[in-house]
């Protein structure tokens, strides 16, 4: 992979969070999922190559700018789904503990 090659695979990623973040937005989570699975095909994409390309200076600091947008996006995402994670694990937790009290509870059926 050559350096445009690498810049190009940097800016799809960065076009994928931005639509990750849309999604989070407006509560479209199962195209986020899918977004999300796109990006790691993407960053796969760069793990995959053996040796990063040299980047002359103006693609390096193209790279850098990407590379901080995308993080950028990934902050918002996440300050977007971390609230939503945690109520959703209180209620799978708030369920679990309700069936156990259920369970311990019942009474016991003498045949």
């Amino acid at each position: 992979m050559d350096g445009i090659q690498t810049i190009m695979t940097y800016k799809a990623i960065l076009a994928t969070t931005s639509r990750m973040l849309a999604a989070a937005q407006n509560n479209e989570w199962e195209q986020l999922v899918s977004l999300e699975q796109e990006c790691r095909q993407l960053t796969g994409i760069l793990k995959k190559t053996d040796t990063e390309p040299i980047l002359d200076k103006e693609l390096l600091q193209r790279k850098v700018e990407i590379i901080h947008q995308i993080l950028d996006d990934d902050a918002q995402i996440r300050a977007i789904i971390e609230p939503w994670m945690m109520k959703l694990q209180d209620i799978l937790s708030t369920n679990g503990r309700t069936r156990n009290l259920q369970q311990a509870y019942q009474p016991i059926n003498n045949v």
